[in-house]
């Protein structure tokens, strides 16, 4: 179940790679990988790292992968890592308080997201070691800064899941705009929900049917088709959710149509739900 690989990665109209500068945990290096290819991704690049792709702890939580640890490329420097791309850009859990920002510009995800969506840019997206970040030099040479929308009193992420972040942020975009239009966006959660108008008709006459049949007066029957058409309404019903219920009411409607003919089943049917004793 975990590995999909018969599928292709997504399109985009931009070439995404990511790297990590001086990253120290292979536990981390592996996640990373992970959400990558979680999210679409495979380009990753390492600036000095402190821990190796072979390393049997990263291979352990890449999973299904490891193909990017055999594939990704590793650098000198900062500016080589970068030197085929149009577009750098830093991330960072330090943020700048007051109303005079000096060197840290940000913006967030989403709008990182947006700014890229239509490019045909190469863009790098650039994160720091492991409990230091970039230094205000990497800083410098990027183009602008990404920043997470993370609380202000604890603001600083795991790599990992900083990377998962973004990436979740790049590919959430294709799926809503592009679900279902390509061989790897597949329309397996739909997007939109909800019934047609026949549909609609389908259901309020077969909940009308249920009241119809139900004894007691006509007031309990009308609340109750209301009570539960409204209830149904309101629940975000999907079309094949809806086409159960209706062959479930039909079934209830034509079961109480014969029972209400039936004397004794009228003088003695249950009034009240009976739980079963555990």
């Amino acid at each position: 179940m975990g590995n999909r690989g018969r599928l292709p990665l997504p399109t985009a109209s931009y070439t995404l790679h990511v790297v990590l500068v001086g990253t120290q945990h292979p536990g981390n290096l592996g996640a990373v990988c992970r959400s990558l290819l979680n999210h679409g991704f495979d380009s990753l690049r390492l600036v000095q790292p402190e821990c190796h792709p072979d390393d049997l702890e990263a291979r352990n939580r890449a999973k299904h992968a490891g193909r990017i640890l055999d594939s990704c490329k590793i650098y000198d420097s900062f500016e080589t890592a970068v030197a085929d791309c149009s577009l750098v850009v830093g991330t960072s859990g330090k943020r700048e308080i007051g109303d005079k920002t000096q060197k840290r510009h940000f913006m967030y995800p989403w709008e990182f997201t947006e700014r890229i969506s239509s490019t045909n840019q190469s863009v790098a997206v650039v994160f720091g070691e492991e409990g230091m970040g970039l230094s205000t030099e990497d800083l410098l040479r990027c183009d602008y800064l990404v920043t997470l929308p993370t609380w202000e009193g604890y603001p600083i992420t795991n790599l990992s899941h900083a990377v998962h972040t973004i990436t979740y942020e790049l590919h959430r975009y294709r799926v809503l705009n592009r679900q279902g239009r390509e061989k790897a966006l597949p329309d397996i959660v739909p997007l939109k929900r909800g019934i047609s108008a026949d549909q609609r008709n389908v259901l309020r006459k077969a909940i009308d049917d249920i009241a119809k049949f139900l004894p007691g007066g006509e007031e309990r029957r009308i609340s109750f088709a209301h009570s539960l058409k409204r209830a149904l309404q309101r629940s975000g019903m999907e079309s094949d959710q809806t086409n159960r219920l209706i062959g479930g009411f039909v079934d209830a409607s034509t079961a109480l149509e014969y029972a209400v003919a039936d004397e004794e089943w009228r003088m003695n049917r249950r009034r009240r739900v009976v739980l079963e004793e555990e």
